[in-house]
């Protein structure tokens, strides 16, 4: 049974290149192994990501990232069963939210993802891919 996981989680510290590199190596490697795709959006002290795959898989990875210690106010913010991946070619798609971000600044200005629901942040992150060249 294939699912769809979106939480959000604030950065526990000090987020650079160097460790958002790390984080993003380690994840296409596993992700590939366990046949998990989806989008991390991260950028001004949040992580929004989008995990798909089997159930089994998904769920150890989620379990993970709650205990990662990189990550804080992690919340769970929709669960789903899905026919298809809306990533399927992504192992791990990165996309880097800038406070000079058009989408940030002028779609969105409303935008809480703590009080967002799943549907508002999935449409955030729909723009966001469309307007930049994510990184996989």
């Amino acid at each position: 049974m294939l699912i769809r996981l979106l939480y959000l989680s604030r950065a526990a510290g000090a987020i650079t290149g160097t460790v958002t590199g790390s984080i993003l190596e380690s994840a296409k490697v596993h992700n590939k192994v366990e046949g998990i795709t989806g989008v991390l959006c991260q950028g001004q002290g949040l992580f929004i990501q989008i995990l798909e795959g089997e159930r089994r898989s998904v769920n150890r990875l989620y379990n993970k990232l709650i205990n990662d210690k990189r990550h804080q106010d992690v919340e769970l913010v929709s669960l789903e069963e899905i026919k298809d991946r809306k990533y399927p070619n992504w192992s791990m798609a990165h996309v880097v939210i800038s406070e000079n971000d058009p989408i940030i600044q002028l779609k969105h200005p409303e935008f809480d993802p703590f009080s967002a629901s799943s549907a508002q942040m999935l449409a955030l992150i729909d723009d966001l891919l469309s307007q930049s060249s994510p990184i996989n």
